[in-house]
Parts: C-alpha cells; structure tokens; sequence
C-alpha cells in the first residue's frame, strides 16, 4: 500500500529539523512498521547567509560612497525592494543592523531576526595627482 507524505515546511525552519511520520516505513506481517524521518536541509543562497534567525549580506561601496553617506537597495528574500540609508561615514568593517528583517523565528510566529549588512569598502587602487591634491584640499582640515 502506498501513502503520500505531505511536508508543509514553515518558515523559519533551521536546518537539522525533523519531520517524523510514525509507523509509515516498510511494512511486513507481524512487525511494527518503522518510522520515516525527514531532516531539513538548507540551500544556500547567492547573496544572503544564515546565522541562527539572521540573515547576513555583504555589501561592497566606493571610498566616495563610504565618506559622502548614501542609500542602497537590497532585493529581500521574499522579493521586496528595501532602501537602507547609510547616514553616518562608514568605517571599513561596520555593520548596519536591520531588525526583523531576517529569517521568520518558527517557534515566535510573527517575529523576525535581523538582516546584518556587512559594508566592506572598496578602496582606490591609485589616485592621480588632481584627486590626491582635492582630497588634501577637501580633507584637510578633518579629524
């Protein structure tokens, strides 16, 4: 005899989840059927990692971008555009944190964890004389 086993897989799920359908192995007379155990796996994503409920992004910007402040758009995982306004100068390493906008938290229904961009900025490999003496103009007078 034949069974179809449905799996509604909720969002949320980390990998290492068990789906556990009692008594639905192979049959014989006289012996209790066995378990069928699913685990879930992730597939991994282009752009996005996972850590725990988090998603993590790095994002490469200009030396320009990083100094002069700027938005940028990430396309989400369920497919929403999402601006997010750099409004500070970025230092090589920061991190923008974006709250409940990260994996659905199975067991939290409606809840969220974060989407950490990692910025990494991307320097110039030279300068020519002009640029260097602007910048020297421009930044002077910074501290």
């Amino acid at each position: 005899m034949e069974d179809i086993l449905t799996i509604e897989i909720k969002p949320g799920w980390k990998r290492g989840t068990k789906i556990t359908f009692p008594e639905k192995g192979n049959e014989e007379p006289g012996i209790i059927p066995a378990d069928v155990v699913f685990v879930i796996e992730e597939k991994p994503h282009a752009l996005y990692k996972r850590d725990g409920n988090d998603l993590v992004v790095n994002q490469e910007i200009t030396l320009l971008e990083a100094l002069t402040r700027r938005t940028f758009e990430l396309t989400t995982l369920d497919g929403r555009n999402f601006v997010i306004p750099l409004t500070d100068i970025v230092k090589p390493g920061a991190e923008v944190v974006v709250p409940n906008e990260g994996m659905p938290i199975s067991k939290e229904p409606g809840k969220k964890g974060s989407l950490r961009i990692k910025l990494d900025v991307k320097y110039p490999s030279r300068l020519t004389t002009e640029q260097k003496s602007e910048l020297r103009r421009v930044l002077g007078n910074v501290s």
